[in-house]
């Protein structure tokens, strides 16, 4: 029985460490995206996961439009964007 114990012991400590130093800190990460982009609001300045740098413009329940540096207006899902830059005043 001691040698079942000591053989199993290994392995269920890398997983324990696998779970804490990869999956626990994604899960996080992957929690603060989520509400960033449900916090979205008009004026916020935004980046996109394909680098276009715009102030929001408008936001609906699952899309947003964006209005970028020469004044065009493109409209994106709200898990296009990657951060948000500088909050709006309002």
């Amino acid at each position: 029985m001691n040698a079942v114990i000591a053989n199993l012991l290994p392995i269920v400590l890398f997983f324990v460490l696998f779970y804490f130093l990869l999956i626990r800190p994604q899960q996080k990460r992957q929690r603060a995206i989520q509400q960033m982009q449900a916090n979205l609001k008009k004026g916020d300045k935004i980046v996109t996961i394909g680098g276009l740098h715009g102030i929001i413009d408008s936001v609906d329940e699952d899309k947003i439009i964006v209005r970028a540096g020469d004044g065009t207006r493109l409209t994106f899902d709200r898990s296009a964007v990657r951060e948000v830059v500088a909050e709006s005043k309002a």
